[in-house]
């Protein structure tokens, strides 16, 4: 074989659709498609649409079915912006098929995105999150009988260097300038602001004082790797058998934990009945900064059993000018906690909340926001969930819940191929036996441990002995 030389002269300008080497696609994007095809996506999602555009009227526009698609490409490529979805989606022949667009078709430019957005209300966003819960009720995944709850804070598209003053409208410099004139110091210089700021005592801004004139709706916050910055707060509801998202809510980030529990538990039962679902949420489950007496009441009058941890405090609980009904949830629930069931159930909680915010988060591109404003925000993270419940029902059916995932050969699924390889080892006489004398029985027992899928509802993996 001889040695190939990259060639630096101009190819021609004009080639032959013929002449180009067929995409082999992607197997996991071609067995999206197969599933949302199944279920009619595409002709529901241009029903829904449908009353939002002129009929008859104007150039056609990208189908719904395409746009959304783009976004969950977001998601499965952990891309951010709608920039960025638009360069990978024309960069990419696997993802032009996955689009439904041939090789001579261009693929929609990122402001298509941002005018189909703001065309299409927050409903119809929320319904295309109800279809894929109702994917797995169909599938018969959806359980919904004990529910973690938890948040975390994603970044706003707004610095904290453009903050202005609620009363007066001044930004930074300008309030300092006042502070310095109340001094006695005037006309000062940035280096003079500079020295004054850095030697002041008190600091601190709080969102009753401070707003961002580029993005109202978010709220100053301290995330978690110490740094304070304008951000919005997000909030899971997982199903604990299933580990569906069951609701997902976007709020300000100065909001509660305690004042957003009950509207996002009626919230995840209303999903469960739209996805047509009978289940009915029994546990609800929370760390302790969900913990009030006000939840524990209500949640206990629905018929819903929490296991929230209290917070540590000095001195007991007094009882003076309560009901009843306050002490019997409090006392109830911290009998639930300390129980075997209520352990088990925290650690749940901690595994599977935790692994929704870090694949919608961390590796779904959902941790910093590009979009302004609590709409357009909820909007575009309401499908960043629902492609993260499309991964949990992908990876139950066909093994693949990511397409940068291990993507078995020919369709198949990593059952099928665990099998194959008991099949073409065979090994002599029990396994059991095989594997307290036997060190190749046990390096095997690894092997297959690794190929066989996990279980989607107890998602535990067996441990040879």
């Amino acid at each position: 074989m001889s040695l190939g030389k990259r060639k630096r002269e101009q190819q021609g300008l004009w080639v032959a659709t013929s002449d180009l080497p067929p995409s082999p696609g992607h197997p996991f994007y071609a067995r999206l498609n197969k599933l949302l095809d199944e279920a009619g996506f595409d002709d529901w999602a241009e029903t829904r649409c449908a009353p939002y555009y002129a009929e008859g009227q104007g150039r056609p526009s990208i189908p719904p079915g395409v746009y959304f698609r783009m976004l969950l490409i977001g998601y499965f490529e952990g891309l951010d912006s709608q920039r960025g979805i638009a360069w990978r989606c024309h960069d990419s022949r696997s993802l032009q098929s996955f689009l439904g667009y041939a090789l001579t078709e261009e693929t929609p430019d990122h402001s298509t995105l941002t005018v189909i957005r703001q065309r299409l209300p927050l409903e119809v966003h929320e319904d295309v999150f109800t279809f894929v819960l109702t994917i797995a009720a169909f599938r018969k995944l959806l359980k919904g009988k004990s529910v973690a709850v938890d948040s975390t804070l994603i970044e706003a598209d707004a610095a904290m260097k453009s903050i202005v003053r609620r009363d007066t409208g001044d930004d930074w410099k300008a309030y300092l300038r006042t502070l310095m004139a109340e001094e006695g110091l005037d006309d000062p210089t940035d280096e003079d602001l500079r020295k004054f700021d850095r030697k002041r005592a008190d600091k601190k801004v709080s969102n009753a004082e401070w707003m961002s004139p580029t993005d109202p709706d978010a709220r100053i916050a301290k995330m978690k790797d110490g740094r304070t910055h304008l951000a919005y707060k997000t909030e899971h509801a997982v199903d604990l058998q299933s580990d569906l998202v069951l609701a997902a809510g976007v709020h300000p980030a100065d909001a509660a934990d305690t004042a957003t529990l009950g509207e996002t538990l009626v919230q995840a039962q209303v999903q469960i009945m739209l996805a047509g679902s009978d289940a009915e949420i029994r546990d609800a489950v929370a760390d302790k900064g969900y913990h009030s007496t006000d939840n524990l009441t209500q949640c206990e009058a629905r018929g819903v059993r929490t296991y929230i941890p209290e917070r540590e405090t000095p001195k007991g609980r007094k009882w003076v000018d309560k009901p009843a009904s306050h002490q019997r949830a409090v006392y109830n629930n911290r009998r639930r906690v300390r129980g075997v069931r209520g352990r088990r159930l925290g650690r749940l909680r901690s595994e599977y909340v935790e692994r929704s915010f870090a694949h919608t988060c961390e590796t779904g591109g959902a941790r910093r926001s590009r979009l302004r404003g609590l709409e357009d925000v909820t909007k575009r993270y309401l499908i960043c969930v629902a492609g993260r419940n499309l991964g949990v029902i992908m990876r139950a059916l066909f093994g693949m819940g990511k397409p940068r995932t291990l993507q078995p050969a020919g369709g198949d699924s990593l059952a099928l191929f665990w099998i194959r390889i008991r099949a073409s080892i065979r090994l002599p006489g029990s396994f059991g036996d095989l594997l307290a004398r036997r060190p190749q029985a046990r390096a095997f027992s690894v092997l297959t441990t690794l190929a066989r899928p996990m279980d989607p509802v107890r998602r535990e993996t067996p441990v040879a002995a």
